[in-house]
């Protein structure tokens, strides 16, 4: 028995109004997660780096005692995401996303379509990506409330962010026609290249 059995469908905390359908559901993949979010990588470079130094000045216990700390570090990031995925659902419904998240407090954040002004996506190879939201009006969402679901150093006008998230692009596409039949958006497009500016919104994908 966990924690969300309790939940009448999958990563939502009620039934559906009438008229709203789930058009996509997912989680974030933990690997991508923690290389992107997480920064795991450039920390393995950083204690290889000390290690190496360590290595250079004589201190081959200090190499090793380096080593170890670095480890254990990156293997509690890993487990981590590890975590942040068995708990966390990503609901795209005609009306509105939600996110059920939070490893040691679970919550639910609803985000209704007519209230995103943009979206961003950001591929991360072998088709996962980050969809990044930027919200219309005012807003009570914190930063440390949805991090790592939040785009990073938008500290005031916080931006959640459907993370790590397989077939991005299918995703962006499912997001851009559900947000056409609400609101205005800017194009979703990857990170990479300027979202181009329209009355409407244009898919990111044919």
């Amino acid at each position: 028995m966990s924690e969300y059995d309790h939940e009448p469908i999958r990563g939502l905390p009620g039934h559906l109004p009438e008229g709203e359908q789930i058009l996509w559901q997912g989680t974030p993949e933990w690997r991508t997660l923690a290389r992107t979010a997480l920064h795991t990588r450039l920390i393995g470079v950083y204690f290889v780096l000390l290690v190496a130094l360590a290595f250079a000045s004589g201190s081959i216990g200090g190499a090793i005692a380096t080593g170890i700390a670095g480890m254990l570090g990156i293997g509690l990031l890993m487990l981590f995401a590890w975590g942040v995925e068995r708990t966390t659902v990503y609901t795209l419904t005609n009306r509105r996303i939600v996110l059920r998240i939070g490893v040691a407090l679970n919550k639910c954040v609803n985000l209704p379509l007519k209230q995103i002004g943009a979206a961003d996506l950001n591929l991360r190879g072998n088709g996962f990506g980050d969809i990044a939201l930027t919200l219309t009006g005012t807003h009570r969402i914190g930063y440390a409330m949805l991090w790592p679901h939040a785009r990073p150093w938008k500290f005031s006008r916080v931006q959640p962010m459907l993370r790590a998230i397989p077939d991005a692009e299918t995703v962006a596409a499912k997001l851009a026609r559900a947000t056409a039949s609400v609101v205005d958006i800017d194009r979703i497009a990857p990170a990479e290249t300027a979202p181009a500016k329209s009355p409407g919104m244009t898919e990111a994908v044919a």
